[in-house]
């Protein structure tokens, strides 16, 4: 593995360690600077998180589409510059109104792993992409390890101390991807930039003509509605349903980080060698709709912990779609496709956050009259049905892998 793929996985490994970093302290932090109830902050942690998911989906195709012409070194190290910048707006907030303009910078950022991704298609080779993405899903899993559980002890010492530390390691690796990152974006490949095809729809409309893309784009956006589930509420549900702090909620994240790891770092290269992407696909579905059912009763904390493993299972959906679909499309346009996985995840999170923090908020409120803090993964759950309804619905046009 040459210095560029490392630093590649160093990136979304700093990436989830940031968002790992803050995500103990979110509900404390929100009900410290709001005044309000648990069930507030929820809802204007949904807010804030769809705020960073529209910036994503309106920029995640421009910067893909600009690393296919400029190259992927630049738009990957002006994106960790500015991430290191939306860490120490959030540092210094003491309103509502900054964290929201920390999280509207934080969105743009998001292109870091489109760009990743691109990258690490750029060197794999060719069949061997799922592989690659893999590869970025466990470091993003180890940077969710490492995040929580770091930022579960800062957060005992105050909610800013996490983001401080977050803005340190993204300004560290812009650093270190300046002296180590290697432009993969070669002549022969590159693509000249069509400001058309940087609009997050035309782009959408563009490639679901095209033969087995467009089915594949749908499933991949439903599949990460419902996976959204855990950076929405699983904080709020933690601290609701079994009366976790800071340090706890920072471990089950921790443990959640270990198995996604295991899962996308080692067993997903098993499960594609003997099930191919699209049994591999399948599998992820079928244990994503097993964990919400079971999250869904559970009444212990420790129990929770336990199921957090098979939950990261279903992250094997992710990288094996992205495998499908990388294979449709010629090497020229990868920084195009990333690019708007990236923009149709980031749609998934405007939407998600909201659905499923509202669910949270109205079934934790003491006058609804039914005080049910799972809610939120009944609705994974039908979401995770829906997709895998729609992944086995024969289809002319569907290509299989």
């Amino acid at each position: 593995m040459n210095l560029t793929a490392v630093f590649l996985l160093a990136t979304v490994m700093i990436d989830a360690m940031g968002v790992g970093l803050i995500m103990p302290v979110m509900p404390d932090l929100i009900t410290e600077v709001t005044g309000g109830t648990l069930s507030d902050a929820a809802l204007w942690g949904g807010v804030l998180t769809t705020a960073f998911a529209v910036m994503q989906f309106l920029f995640s195709p421009l910067l893909g589409n600009l690393s296919d012409w400029l190259g992927r070194r630049p738009v990957l190290l002006v994106s960790l510059a500015v991430m290191a910048a939306d860490y120490v707006v959030m540092a210094l907030a003491g309103t509502l109104w900054l964290l929201l303009i920390g999280r509207l910078i934080g969105g743009i950022t998001a292109a870091t792993h489109a760009t990743a991704s691109a990258t690490m298609a750029d060197l794999a080779e060719p069949g061997k992409e799922a592989q690659g993405f893999g590869l970025i899903s466990a470091a993003i899993g180890l940077g969710f390890i490492l995040g929580p559980l770091i930022g579960g002890v800062l957060g005992e010492y105050g909610t800013r101390a996490p983001f401080w530390a977050a803005a340190l390691l993204a300004g560290a690796n812009g650093l270190l991807g300046w002296a180590v990152f290697r432009e993969t974006v070669t002549d022969a490949i590159r693509r000249p930039f069509v400001l058309r095809k940087s609009n997050p729809f035309s782009a959408f409309l563009a490639m679901s003509h095209l033969p087995g893309v467009g089915r594949g784009l749908i499933g991949f956006f439903l599949y990460q509605v419902s996976f959204a589930v855990y950076p929405a509420v699983w904080a709020y549900f933690g601290k609701a349903r079994f009366g976790w702090e800071p340090g706890m909620i920072g471990v089950s994240l921790a443990i959640f980080g270990v198995s996604l790891v295991l899962v996308q770092g080692v067993l997903i290269r098993s499960l594609i060698n003997r099930l191919g992407n699209r049994g591999t696909a399948l599998f992820g579905l079928v244990f994503s709709g097993i964990s919400y059912g079971a999250l869904s009763v559970v009444t212990s904390g420790q129990l929770a912990l336990i199921l957090t493993p098979l939950a990261a299972l279903g992250a094997a959906f992710s990288p094996a779609m992205q495998g499908i679909l990388s294979q449709r499309l010629g090497p020229s346009r990868q920084g195009e496709l990333q690019g708007l996985l990236g923009s149709t995840s980031a749609i998934a999170m405007a939407i998600a956050p909201l659905l499923m923090t509202a669910t949270f908020a109205h079934f934790t409120r003491a006058e609804t009259g039914i005080y049910f803090p799972p809610a939120p993964f009944l609705v994974a759950l039908l979401l995770t049905v829906l997709t895998l309804a729609l992944f086995l619905a024969p289809a002319s046009q569907q290509q299989r892998s």
